[in-house]
């Protein structure tokens, strides 16, 4: 097919403020490079790393909750180090969440994938690069909030479903997040506490965690219990709620916070803690006494085996696992949707129409 020039896509300035996302339409469609596919993108979704990157809250001068700059962002404060891996390149096209179709393949791709409809693997170390190294894809690459984007060739992982772009495009980032978390904890037919669990990577676990055959309790407000339920949680934790005393073997933590401690109390002996998040503050008291004397182990969960997000594709094919999509927004309108999703009172995943959505 003949590729335009141009291409609508929603930039990203700087780090701040809600204003520093800006609608294009005069972007240089990109061409895909050695190794690498093009792939014209049906839909996206809001993630918090999409608004935590905006901000630059990954800074180590940022101790507040992601919630504290969400809409402003931290005044030139984090801009040495606001990104996963350090300082970011502006500007820059963001998007963890990627479905499409490849329409154009780079030097030493198999041309026949032409017309593949994909999932993009959010998350990845780059080809020859350090082993330390992570590409996270719409923040140290282009990502998905365009009408096209590239990828390297074994990143874009073929998808078989009868879903629709926005559906799978809500399980990417959230879904292998939380799968890897699972992973990491080995966990299995054991007593889990999900905190966070109305959000898109806890919505996300509790349905992998069932998967697995763990007894899920989801910690939520009250307003979202009966969708935490109905998605397979088999109890529920209010916010507020004190924490039982040694109840869970597994704790999958995204929230972090002043309550953090209590997370440690509510652990079995040999219990292990996973944490991908601290939406609630990244700044924690730890009590040495509790880790040892209960002999615990907590595990940081960012880095991903490749077979995570393989295995994702294939429960969603599988039909293992379902989109939780609360509602769609079109590309034009990403700043309505980063609105919508910081007020929180959304269950599961915001999609971005962008194939139709201009």
């Amino acid at each position: 097919m003949k590729l335009p020039d141009t291409m609508k896509a929603v930039v990203l300035t700087g780090h701040g403020a809600l204003d520093r996302l800006e609608w294009r339409e005069d972007v240089p469609v990109p061409r895909p490079g050695a190794g690498e596919v093009l792939i014209r993108v049906g839909a996206a979704a809001v993630n918090n790393t999409d608004v935590n990157t905006r901000t630059g809250w990954y800074s180590k001068s940022v101790r507040g909750d992601t919630g504290s700059a969400a809409a402003e962002g931290y005044d030139g404060a984090s801009d040495a180090d606001g990104a996963w891996s350090g300082a970011l390149s502006f500007p820059r096209i963001q998007g963890a969440d990627c479905c499409g179709r490849i329409v154009a393949t780079g030097e030493g791709v198999d041309p026949t994938r032409e017309g593949e409809r994909v999932l993009v693997r959010p998350m990845y170390r780059p080809e020859g690069g350090d082993a330390d190294a992570l590409v996270t894809f719409g923040s140290e690459r282009d990502g998905g909030f365009a009408e096209y984007t590239t990828i390297g060739a074994e990143n874009a992982v073929r998808i078989d479903s009868p879903l629709s772009d926005v559906e799978l495009a809500t399980f990417p980032c959230a879904f292998s997040t939380a799968e890897g978390m699972i992973q990491r904890a080995g966990l299995g037919a054991e007593r889990v506490l999900i905190t966070g669990a109305s959000g898109g990577v806890g919505s996300a676990a509790v349905q992998l965690a069932k998967r697995r055959g763990a007894h899920v309790t989801a910690m939520t407000s009250p307003a979202k219990r009966d969708a935490l339920t109905a998605l397979g949680a088999d109890a529920t934790l209010g916010r507020d709620d004190a924490f039982p005393e040694s109840a869970f073997d597994v704790v999958l933590d995204l929230v972090g916070g002043p309550r953090w401690p209590g997370l440690l109390d509510a652990l079995a002996i040999g219990g292990r803690y996973v944490t991908s998040g601290a939406i609630a503050g990244p700044i924690v008291e730890l009590d040495l006494r509790t880790l040892y004397l209960k002999d615990l182990t907590l595990i940081g969960s960012t880095r991903q085996d490749p077979r995570v997000f393989a295995d994702l594709v294939r429960y969603i094919e599988a039909g293992e696992i379902r989109p939780v999509v609360s509602q769609t927004h079109p590309l034009h309108e990403l700043r309505a949707a980063q609105e919508a999703f910081l007020g929180k009172s959304h269950m599961g995943k915001i999609g971005i129409e962008i194939s139709d959505g201009a």
